[in-house]
């Protein structure tokens, strides 16, 4: 898969080989669980499959799996019934998956483009003009929405420094 424009001839097949482990990642970087990021990945390369015709030939198709895979996981970390504790109360091997489902949470409550922005820039590790493209937005229009929407996870996580957002 070399250059963009060798994407659009690649068979779903070829490119599942290489966009299911990053759909993989960033959802289990979003939920924290091997299984749920398995199931979400999978839905998201499925809902790829039914629309692989319009989207084999996107310029950023793997930022368009990546959103979708994001959205999903965000989608489920919203259906937990469950509250999240903030993230200084636990200790030890805790944390990680405390701030995991603090920050998906956090990720949930802020506008859709905010979400989309810092989704995609932080844990999809795109670019910011690959961020625009994919969003059809204008690169000033997703450095704004990265600004806010890192103050608005900032406040609602009740950190004054930086927020991590790329977790192992």
């Amino acid at each position: 898969m070399g250059d963009p424009t060798d994407e659009a001839s690649d068979s779903f097949e070829e490119a599942f080989a290489v966009l299911y482990p990053k759909a993989r990642s960033v959802a289990y970087r979003v939920l924290g669980s091997v299984p749920e990021a398995e199931d979400v990945a999978s839905e998201a390369m499925a809902r790829a499959l039914l629309r692989w015709r319009r989207v084999s030939r996107m310029p950023h198709r793997d930022a368009w799996v990546l959103k979708v895979t994001a959205n999903l996981a965000i989608d489920a970390v919203r259906r937990r019934r469950f509250q999240p504790v903030a993230p200084a109360v636990v200790d030890g091997e805790e944390d990680a998956s405390v701030l995991r489902l603090t920050l998906a949470t956090a990720l949930a409550a802020l506008p859709r483009r905010q979400r989309e922005a810092i989704v995609l820039r932080h844990l999809v590790g795109l670019p910011e003009r690959e961020v625009a493209a994919s969003l059809g937005v204008s690169t000033n229009t997703v450095k704004k929405h990265l600004q806010r929407g890192l103050v608005a996870l900032r406040i609602r996580i009740g950190n004054d420094e930086e927020v991590p957002l790329v977790l192992d």
